[in-house]
Protein backbone atom coordinates (compact mmCIF):
# COMPACT_ATOMS: atom_id res chain seq x y z
CA UNK A 1 0.00 0.00 0.00
CA UNK A 2 1.06 3.08 -1.18
CA UNK A 3 1.21 6.27 1.45
CA UNK A 4 1.70 9.35 -0.07
CA UNK A 5 3.27 12.35 2.30
CA UNK A 6 1.28 15.44 2.35
CA UNK A 7 3.75 17.20 0.58
CA UNK A 8 2.97 14.89 -2.55
CA UNK A 9 -0.75 14.94 -2.54
CA UNK A 10 -1.74 16.73 -5.60
CA UNK A 11 -3.20 20.36 -5.85
CA UNK A 12 -5.69 18.44 -8.27
CA UNK A 13 -6.85 16.16 -5.25
CA UNK A 14 -7.48 18.75 -3.00
CA UNK A 15 -8.09 21.63 -4.76
CA UNK A 16 -11.48 22.84 -6.54
CA UNK A 17 -11.49 21.25 -9.51
CA UNK A 18 -12.85 24.38 -11.54
CA UNK A 19 -9.73 26.90 -9.93
CA UNK A 20 -7.42 24.09 -10.24
CA UNK A 21 -7.95 23.75 -14.06
CA UNK A 22 -7.44 27.40 -14.17
CA UNK A 23 -4.47 27.29 -12.80
CA UNK A 24 -3.02 28.29 -16.83
CA UNK A 25 -5.17 31.03 -16.67
CA UNK A 26 -4.12 31.92 -13.34
CA UNK A 27 -0.50 31.99 -14.57
CA UNK A 28 -0.50 33.77 -17.75
CA UNK A 29 -2.66 36.64 -15.81
CA UNK A 30 -0.02 36.65 -12.73
CA UNK A 31 3.06 36.46 -14.98
CA UNK A 32 4.46 40.16 -15.29
CA UNK A 33 7.92 39.20 -16.03
CA UNK A 34 9.46 35.64 -17.49
CA UNK A 35 11.35 35.42 -14.14
CA UNK A 36 7.97 35.81 -12.67
CA UNK A 37 6.56 33.57 -14.71
CA UNK A 38 8.91 30.83 -14.29
CA UNK A 39 8.57 30.82 -10.49
CA UNK A 40 4.90 30.38 -10.16
CA UNK A 41 5.12 27.26 -12.93
CA UNK A 42 7.83 25.48 -10.84
CA UNK A 43 6.13 26.45 -7.58
CA UNK A 44 2.46 25.04 -9.43
CA UNK A 45 4.11 21.83 -10.60
CA UNK A 46 6.60 20.69 -8.61
CA UNK A 47 5.02 20.41 -4.88
CA UNK A 48 8.63 19.53 -3.23
CA UNK A 49 9.65 22.41 -4.46
CA UNK A 50 8.29 24.00 -1.20
CA UNK A 51 10.10 25.31 1.04
CA UNK A 52 9.45 26.24 5.22
CA UNK A 53 9.44 29.19 6.24
CA UNK A 54 12.84 30.30 8.36
CA UNK A 55 12.57 30.59 11.44
CA UNK A 56 11.44 34.34 13.12
CA UNK A 57 12.29 36.06 15.86
CA UNK A 58 10.38 33.91 19.34
CA UNK A 59 7.99 35.93 20.89
CA UNK A 60 8.41 36.64 24.61
CA UNK A 61 5.64 36.52 27.39
CA UNK A 62 3.70 33.96 25.77
CA UNK A 63 1.48 32.28 28.11
CA UNK A 64 -0.04 28.56 26.93
CA UNK A 65 -4.05 28.70 27.38
CA UNK A 66 -6.42 26.63 28.71
CA UNK A 67 -8.76 26.64 25.28
CA UNK A 68 -5.62 24.73 23.65
CA UNK A 69 -6.20 21.38 21.98
CA UNK A 70 -4.64 18.68 23.68
CA UNK A 71 -4.46 16.85 20.16
CA UNK A 72 -0.77 16.38 18.41
CA UNK A 73 0.66 19.69 16.59
CA UNK A 74 1.44 19.39 13.04
CA UNK A 75 4.30 20.35 11.84
CA UNK A 76 6.25 23.69 11.19
CA UNK A 77 7.08 22.18 7.86
CA UNK A 78 3.38 21.00 7.14
CA UNK A 79 2.40 24.34 8.32
CA UNK A 80 3.85 26.44 6.77
CA UNK A 81 4.36 24.22 3.25
CA UNK A 82 0.43 23.71 2.94
CA UNK A 83 -1.52 27.18 2.71
CA UNK A 84 -4.77 28.61 1.59
CA UNK A 85 -3.55 31.99 0.33
CA UNK A 86 -4.51 32.67 -2.66
CA UNK A 87 -3.01 36.09 -3.13
CA UNK A 88 -0.26 34.10 -3.42
CA UNK A 89 -1.00 31.48 -5.64
CA UNK A 90 -3.89 28.95 -5.84
CA UNK A 91 -2.05 25.64 -4.97
CA UNK A 92 -1.10 24.93 -1.11
CA UNK A 93 2.66 25.26 -2.21
CA UNK A 94 2.16 28.14 -3.87
CA UNK A 95 2.48 30.90 -0.54
CA UNK A 96 5.60 29.05 0.57
CA UNK A 97 7.35 30.45 -2.43
CA UNK A 98 5.80 33.59 -3.57
CA UNK A 99 5.20 34.85 0.05
CA UNK A 100 9.03 34.96 1.09
CA UNK A 101 9.98 38.90 0.16
CA UNK A 102 6.73 39.66 0.85
CA UNK A 103 7.64 43.20 3.56
CA UNK A 104 5.12 43.32 6.57
CA UNK A 105 7.13 46.02 8.09
CA UNK A 106 5.74 49.55 9.35
CA UNK A 107 2.30 47.56 8.87
CA UNK A 108 -0.85 49.60 10.19
CA UNK A 109 -4.39 48.40 10.47
CA UNK A 110 -7.29 50.63 9.99
CA UNK A 111 -10.03 50.61 12.32
CA UNK A 112 -13.59 52.63 10.81
CA UNK A 113 -17.07 52.06 10.81
CA UNK A 114 -19.26 52.29 13.97
CA UNK A 115 -16.55 52.76 16.34
CA UNK A 116 -15.34 55.63 19.03
CA UNK A 117 -11.91 55.12 17.81
CA UNK A 118 -11.42 55.19 14.01
CA UNK A 119 -7.83 55.14 14.14
CA UNK A 120 -4.84 53.46 12.37
CA UNK A 121 -3.23 50.67 14.42
CA UNK A 122 0.24 49.23 14.28
CA UNK A 123 1.12 46.09 15.39
CA UNK A 124 2.46 47.22 18.45
CA UNK A 125 -0.45 49.22 19.23
CA UNK A 126 -2.15 45.96 18.98
CA UNK A 127 -0.99 43.71 21.20
CA UNK A 128 0.72 46.75 23.48
CA UNK A 129 -0.35 45.78 27.21
CA UNK A 130 -2.00 42.57 26.48
CA UNK A 131 -0.67 38.80 27.18
CA UNK A 132 0.14 36.64 24.36
CA UNK A 133 -1.67 33.45 23.98
CA UNK A 134 -0.48 30.55 22.49
CA UNK A 135 -3.72 28.60 21.56
CA UNK A 136 -3.57 24.80 20.02
CA UNK A 137 -6.41 25.07 17.48
CA UNK A 138 -8.03 22.24 15.55
CA UNK A 139 -8.25 23.45 12.49
CA UNK A 140 -11.05 22.38 8.98
CA UNK A 141 -10.70 23.26 5.50
CA UNK A 142 -14.17 23.05 3.58
CA UNK A 143 -12.27 21.06 0.74
CA UNK A 144 -11.74 18.09 3.25
CA UNK A 145 -8.46 18.35 4.96
CA UNK A 146 -7.38 19.43 8.50
CA UNK A 147 -4.29 20.61 10.82
CA UNK A 148 -3.77 21.16 14.29
CA UNK A 149 -1.77 24.43 14.58
CA UNK A 150 -0.19 26.30 18.20
CA UNK A 151 -1.15 30.10 17.08
CA UNK A 152 -0.20 32.83 19.54
CA UNK A 153 -2.51 35.94 19.38
CA UNK A 154 -4.81 37.65 21.57
CA UNK A 155 -8.47 37.38 22.15
CA UNK A 156 -10.18 39.49 19.34
CA UNK A 157 -12.65 40.58 21.89
CA UNK A 158 -10.00 42.62 23.58
CA UNK A 159 -8.64 44.73 20.95
CA UNK A 160 -12.89 45.09 19.85
CA UNK A 161 -13.30 46.60 23.23
CA UNK A 162 -10.40 49.31 23.00
CA UNK A 163 -11.81 50.64 19.78
CA UNK A 164 -15.34 51.33 21.61
CA UNK A 165 -17.85 49.66 19.22
CA UNK A 166 -21.01 51.93 19.23
CA UNK A 167 -24.25 50.13 19.34
CA UNK A 168 -25.03 50.26 15.61
CA UNK A 169 -22.21 48.05 15.22
CA UNK A 170 -23.83 44.04 14.39
CA UNK A 171 -20.71 42.97 12.22
CA UNK A 172 -17.00 42.93 12.13
CA UNK A 173 -15.39 43.42 8.49
CA UNK A 174 -12.02 42.46 8.05
CA UNK A 175 -10.44 43.34 4.65
CA UNK A 176 -6.72 42.11 3.61
CA UNK A 177 -4.02 43.61 2.16
CA UNK A 178 -4.54 43.21 -2.52
CA UNK A 179 -0.50 44.88 -2.54
CA UNK A 180 0.15 43.49 -6.44
CA UNK A 181 3.60 44.65 -6.28
CA UNK A 182 4.40 41.75 -3.90
CA UNK A 183 1.08 39.67 -4.11
CA UNK A 184 1.26 37.76 -7.71
CA UNK A 185 -2.17 36.19 -7.43
CA UNK A 186 -3.71 39.89 -7.09
CA UNK A 187 -3.24 39.69 -10.59
CA UNK A 188 -5.63 36.64 -11.40
CA UNK A 189 -9.33 36.79 -11.93
CA UNK A 190 -10.15 33.66 -9.94
CA UNK A 191 -11.66 36.14 -6.83
CA UNK A 192 -12.23 39.70 -6.35
CA UNK A 193 -9.43 41.79 -4.54
CA UNK A 194 -9.18 42.33 -2.11
CA UNK A 195 -10.33 39.53 0.00
CA UNK A 196 -13.14 40.26 2.21
CA UNK A 197 -14.60 38.10 5.70
CA UNK A 198 -16.82 39.05 8.04
CA UNK A 199 -17.80 37.76 11.92
CA UNK A 200 -20.95 38.83 13.31
CA UNK A 201 -20.28 40.68 16.66
CA UNK A 202 -21.21 38.01 19.15
CA UNK A 203 -18.80 35.63 17.33
CA UNK A 204 -16.18 37.99 16.82
CA UNK A 205 -16.41 38.96 20.78
CA UNK A 206 -16.21 34.88 21.71
CA UNK A 207 -13.00 33.84 23.73
CA UNK A 208 -12.11 31.33 20.99
CA UNK A 209 -11.57 33.98 18.42
CA UNK A 210 -8.23 34.65 18.34
CA UNK A 211 -5.91 37.86 16.27
CA UNK A 212 -3.27 35.82 15.57
CA UNK A 213 0.33 37.75 15.41
CA UNK A 214 2.58 34.28 15.82
CA UNK A 215 3.50 30.73 15.11
CA UNK A 216 5.15 28.25 17.70
CA UNK A 217 5.84 31.18 19.33
CA UNK A 218 7.71 32.97 16.96
CA UNK A 219 6.09 35.90 14.52
CA UNK A 220 3.86 35.07 12.03
CA UNK A 221 5.47 33.75 8.89
CA UNK A 222 4.09 35.21 5.39
CA UNK A 223 2.36 32.91 4.27
CA UNK A 224 0.41 31.66 7.17
CA UNK A 225 -0.87 35.56 7.18
CA UNK A 226 2.14 37.66 8.52
CA UNK A 227 1.49 40.00 10.21
CA UNK A 228 -1.71 40.12 11.61
CA UNK A 229 -4.89 37.12 11.10
CA UNK A 230 -7.94 35.63 12.42
CA UNK A 231 -8.52 32.32 13.72
CA UNK A 232 -11.98 31.01 14.44
CA UNK A 233 -11.13 27.72 14.62
CA UNK A 234 -14.96 26.28 15.24
CA UNK A 235 -15.31 28.02 11.29
CA UNK A 236 -14.15 26.65 8.20
CA UNK A 237 -10.62 27.82 7.17
CA UNK A 238 -11.58 30.59 4.91
CA UNK A 239 -13.28 32.31 6.90
CA UNK A 240 -9.79 33.13 8.66
CA UNK A 241 -8.67 36.97 7.12
CA UNK A 242 -5.01 36.80 6.86
CA UNK A 243 -2.51 39.67 6.28
CA UNK A 244 -5.36 42.06 7.29
CA UNK A 245 -5.15 45.92 7.07
CA UNK A 246 -8.86 47.00 7.49
CA UNK A 247 -11.08 46.40 10.20
CA UNK A 248 -14.60 47.85 9.61
CA UNK A 249 -17.82 47.77 12.08
CA UNK A 250 -21.02 47.55 10.39
CA UNK A 251 -24.50 47.76 11.33
CA UNK A 252 -24.92 45.40 8.16
CA UNK A 253 -23.84 41.93 7.23
CA UNK A 254 -20.75 42.25 4.73
CA UNK A 255 -20.81 40.07 1.83
CA UNK A 256 -17.37 37.96 2.30
CA UNK A 257 -15.30 37.11 -1.46
CA UNK A 258 -16.33 33.72 -1.23
CA UNK A 259 -20.10 34.49 -1.08
CA UNK A 260 -19.54 36.71 -3.38
CA UNK A 261 -17.83 34.49 -5.83
CA UNK A 262 -19.84 31.27 -5.15
CA UNK A 263 -22.99 32.11 -3.50
CA UNK A 264 -24.45 28.36 -3.78
CA UNK A 265 -21.65 27.06 -2.35
CA UNK A 266 -20.12 29.44 0.53
CA UNK A 267 -22.71 31.18 2.97
CA UNK A 268 -21.83 33.82 5.49
CA UNK A 269 -21.48 31.66 8.49
CA UNK A 270 -18.72 29.11 7.39
CA UNK A 271 -19.64 26.74 10.42
CA UNK A 272 -18.11 23.49 10.29
CA UNK A 273 -21.34 21.18 9.56
CA UNK A 274 -20.54 17.64 8.63
CA UNK A 275 -24.00 17.44 7.68
CA UNK A 276 -24.10 19.87 5.37
CA UNK A 277 -22.07 18.81 1.98
CA UNK A 278 -20.56 20.91 -0.81
CA UNK A 279 -22.04 21.12 -4.03
CA UNK A 280 -18.82 18.83 -4.77
CA UNK A 281 -17.71 16.96 -2.05
CA UNK A 282 -18.82 15.45 1.40
CA UNK A 283 -18.15 17.57 4.89
CA UNK A 284 -18.57 14.36 6.73
CA UNK A 285 -15.08 13.33 6.65
CA UNK A 286 -11.75 14.97 6.64
CA UNK A 287 -8.09 13.96 6.39
CA UNK A 288 -5.87 15.55 8.61
CA UNK A 289 -2.51 16.36 7.17
CA UNK A 290 0.69 14.19 7.78
CA UNK A 291 -2.24 11.06 8.32
CA UNK A 292 -3.17 8.39 5.83
CA UNK A 293 -6.39 7.47 7.09
CA UNK A 294 -10.10 10.21 7.44
CA UNK A 295 -11.73 10.82 10.28
CA UNK A 296 -15.40 11.78 11.08
CA UNK A 297 -15.59 15.34 11.04
CA UNK A 298 -17.17 17.14 14.08
CA UNK A 299 -19.92 18.93 14.75
CA UNK A 300 -18.43 23.16 14.96
CA UNK A 301 -15.16 21.51 13.92
CA UNK A 302 -15.32 20.11 18.40
CA UNK A 303 -15.62 23.34 19.76
CA UNK A 304 -19.54 22.89 20.91
CA UNK A 305 -19.08 25.86 23.62
CA UNK A 306 -20.11 28.02 20.40
CA UNK A 307 -23.69 26.05 19.55
CA UNK A 308 -25.40 28.20 21.86
CA UNK A 309 -24.54 31.28 19.70
CA UNK A 310 -26.90 29.67 16.89
CA UNK A 311 -29.72 28.65 19.11
CA UNK A 312 -32.76 28.69 16.87
CA UNK A 313 -30.57 28.78 13.44
CA UNK A 314 -31.52 26.43 10.76
CA UNK A 315 -27.99 25.76 10.35
CA UNK A 316 -28.57 24.04 7.15
CA UNK A 317 -30.06 27.57 5.50
CA UNK A 318 -27.54 29.32 6.97
CA UNK A 319 -24.08 27.59 5.90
Amino acid sequence: MLIKPAADIKSSEITDKKLYLNRRQFIQAAAGTAAAAAAVTIGATDASAAVPAVHGRKLENLTKSPLSTTERVNSWEQITTYNNFYEFGIDKDLPSENARKFKTDNWTVMVDGEVGKKANWTIEDIIKGETLEERIYRHRCVEGWSMVIPWVGIPLANFIKRCEPTSKAKFVKFTSAADSRQMIGIGSRVLNWPYVEGLRMDEAMHPLTLLVVGLYGEVLPNQNGAPLRLAVPWKYGFKHGKSIVKITFTEKQPLNTWQESAPSEYGFYANVNPTVDHPRWSQATERRIGEFLRRKTLMFNGYEEVATLYSGMDLRRNY
